[in-house]
């Protein structure tokens, strides 16, 4: 076991990647000699190369676009969007070209290309500087998305990412880069399948579903609650698309009540995808109805009221106190 920042594990597990596949290569803006503007890639360009390390132009466009061509002839592009915001001018290859490449070949082909998006609110940022735009993306059918909380996940996920066949986008929760954690760099464990949503902690009184950079948040609403007496139960949902929803159909069957964060906006997030099917799965096992936490419909605020913008133990109590009193 060694103990590392987020930031740290996927530093180390891009290292394994470019180490263990020839054809694997980073793109992004500023990744090389700087390391990227919080440092995830640095050191690698003297290790691997500016061939395998690439500084590329200020063009997301272009980044995304050139990365299909090069997976369609083999090679494995990892791609860095600079911040979440940025994605954008990206968006109609990601959506119209990577998503589609290999149903409009009949599955043909394939376009193995991971985007990596830091992503959430927290470090005091505005908006093109901090989005939360997953829910845009999981939309869209022909990508996988996944995102870890811990930097045990952020190691291996990332090398799961590069492996897979298909489209990733790998949403990094920025505001938990210097988040440190175990990483056992032997074995996975049970961070074998990327896919595969994890139960953080056991309860039997409500189940918090959580993701990315709330899952912290999550986790201590839980230990709040049980100084009240409460028995919550935790899970990181750990992928967006697809949504592992036999975990979490287990967990609301034994609760009884389910409460969805995320820091996106409640409107067309994720948790309104996620209480509709729990609510078709488990509807004769609800209690409560389930209940979603998450940013209000509007940009990310400017950094003195950011605080009041983002999810909070708060907030994920207060949605507790609501479900319980069913």
């Amino acid at each position: 076991m060694t103990t590392m920042t987020i930031a740290k594990a996927i530093n180390e597990g891009l290292r394994a990647s470019l180490t263990n596949n020839p054809k694997s290569l980073l793109m992004g803006e500023d990744i090389g000699p700087l390391g990227g503007v919080y440092r995830v890639t640095d050191g690698l360009i003297r290790e691997f190369g500016a061939d395998r390390v690439v500084d590329t132009p200020l063009a997301e466009s272009g980044i995304v676009g050139t990365a299909i061509g090069l997976a369609l002839r083999g090679y494995r592009p990892i791609c860095e969007i600079q911040f979440d915001g940025f994605v954008f001018p990206g968006f109609n290859q990601i959506t119209t070209q990577l998503a589609k490449m290999h149903s409009r070949s009949g599955g043909k082909l394939t376009v193995p290309v991971v985007i990596r998006i830091p992503y959430g609110g927290g470090i005091g940022s505005i908006e093109h500087h901090s989005e939360s735009p997953e829910a845009l993306f999981a939309h869209t059918a022909g990508l996988r998305i996944i995102t870890p909380s811990n930097a045990h996940d952020a190691y291996w996920m990332i090398q799961q990412a590069v492996d897979c066949t298909d489209p990733v986008i790998f949403f990094e929760p920025k505001r938990r880069y210097w988040l440190k954690g175990e990483v056992d760099t032997e074995n996975p464990g049970p961070a074998s399948d990327p896919f595969q949503a994890h139960v953080l902690r056991e309860g039997s009184d409500a189940t918090i579903v959580a993701y990315g950079p709330l899952v912290p948040v999550a986790l201590a609403a839980a230990a709040a609650a049980e100084e009240d007496g409460h028995s919550i139960e935790v899970i990181d949902l750990r992928s967006i698309s697809p949504i592992d929803f036999d975990t979490v159909t287990t967990s609301v069957k034994k609760t009884g009540r389910l409460i969805v964060a995320h820091e996106a906006p409640t409107f067309g997030g994720i948790g309104g995808e996620i209480a509709a099917r729990i609510s078709e799965r488990a509807f004769l096992h609800l209690e409560a109805p389930v209940i979603r936490v998450g940013g209000f419909h509007m940009p990310y605020p400017v950094a003195k009221v950011e605080e009041d913008y983002l999810p909070d133990i708060d907030k994920i109590l207060e949605a507790l106190d609501r479900s319980l009193a069913y």
